[in-house]
C-alpha cells in the first residue's frame, strides 16, 4: 500500500495533496495541465523535493521531512513510465529492459533471465536485438513497462502513458498494466486526461485542481463537470 502526504509551494499555487493506493489497485489521477499531477508523482519518486512530506510504501517510510528522512531514488523500488516512454534509442530492446536490473548490480544470469521473462510477458521478445529508436510508439511503451516491472517494484506509476498511442496499442498497454498490477499486487497510479481511460483502467479515480483534491471515487461515478476545475 502507498500512503503519501505532500505540501509544496509552486509558482501559482501550493500543492497540498494526500493520496492512498492499495496493493493491487490502480488509481487514475486526473486534472488539467498544470494541476500538479506530474509534480505529485515526481515527489513520490524522489525526483522532486517537497516542503513537507511523508511517504510510506508497504509499511516502509521512504520520506519524512520532519525526521530528515529521504530514501534515494534508486532505493525506492518504484517503476516509473513517462509519457514519451523515455527508452534509450541507441540501445537494444534487451538492454533497455535490463537497464534497471544492471543498475541494481544483479548477476548477469539473473539479469538475462529476468529481462527475457519480461520481454516475453510484454510480447516484445522478437524485438530483443532491435534498437529502441526504431520501434513504434506502442512498442516503446511496452519496452518502458517491461523495464519498470522487471525490477519487481513496490509501486508502479505511469504519467500519461496513452497520449501518443493508437487505439490498439492503448488497449494493449492497459490490459498488460492491469494484468501485472493485479498479479504482482502492487499499488499503481496512472495519470491521464481522458475520462474513458480512467474508467477503463482505474479502480478508483482522483481529480486534482490547482494542487488540491477536487474529487475521489469510482471512475464511472465521476461528475460530468467538477465544480472548480471543469476537468472532467
Amino acid at each position: 500500500m502507498l500512503e503519501a502526504v505532500m505540501v509544496k509551494r509552486l509558482r501559482d499555487y501550493t500543492l497540498d495533496f494526500t493520496i492512498s493506493v492499495k496493493s493491487g489497485e490502480i488509481m487514475s489521477l486526473m486534472g488539467l495541465n498544470g494541476s500538479g499531477k506530474s509534480t505529485a508523482l515526481n515527489i513520490i519518486a524522489g525526483l522532486l523535493e517537497a516542503d513537507t512530506t511523508t511517504i510510506t510504501l508497504h509499511g516502509e517510510c521512504l520520506c519524512r521531512t520532519e525526521d530528515d528522512l529521504d530514501v534515494p531514488v534508486e532505493d525506492r523500488r518504484i517503476g516509473y513510465v513517462l509519457q514519451n516512454s523515455a527508452v534509450f534509442p541507441h540501445m537494444t530492446v534487451r538492454d533497455n529492459v535490463a537497464f534497471g536490473l544492471r543498475a541494481r548490480r544483479l548477476g548477469r544470469p539473473v539479469v538475462a533471465e529476468r529481462a527475457a521473462l519480461w520481454m516475453d510477458h510484454m510480447h516484445i521478445g522478437d524485438l530483443a536485438d532491435v534498437r529502441a529508436g526504431n520501434l513504434s510508439g506502442g512498442q516503446k511503451q511496452r519496452v518502458a513497462l517491461a523495464r519498470a516491472l522487471a525490477i519487481e517494484p513496490g509501486l508502479l506509476m505511469l504519467d500519461e502513458p496513452f497520449t501518443a498511442l493508437d487505439a490498439d496499442s492503448t488497449q494493449t498497454v492497459k490490459d498488460l498494466t492491469r494484468r501485472f498490477v493485479k498479479k504482482m499486487q502492487i499499488p499503481c497510479i496512472v495519470v491521464t486526461h481522458r475520462v474513458a481511460d480512467s474508467t477503463e483502467i482505474g479502480d478508483r479515480a482522483c481529480v486534482l485542481c490547482k494542487g488540491k483534491k477536487e474529487w475521489e471515487g469510482i471512475p464511472g461515478e465521476m461528475p460530468e463537470i467538477c465544480s472548480v476545475c471543469r476537468c472532467a
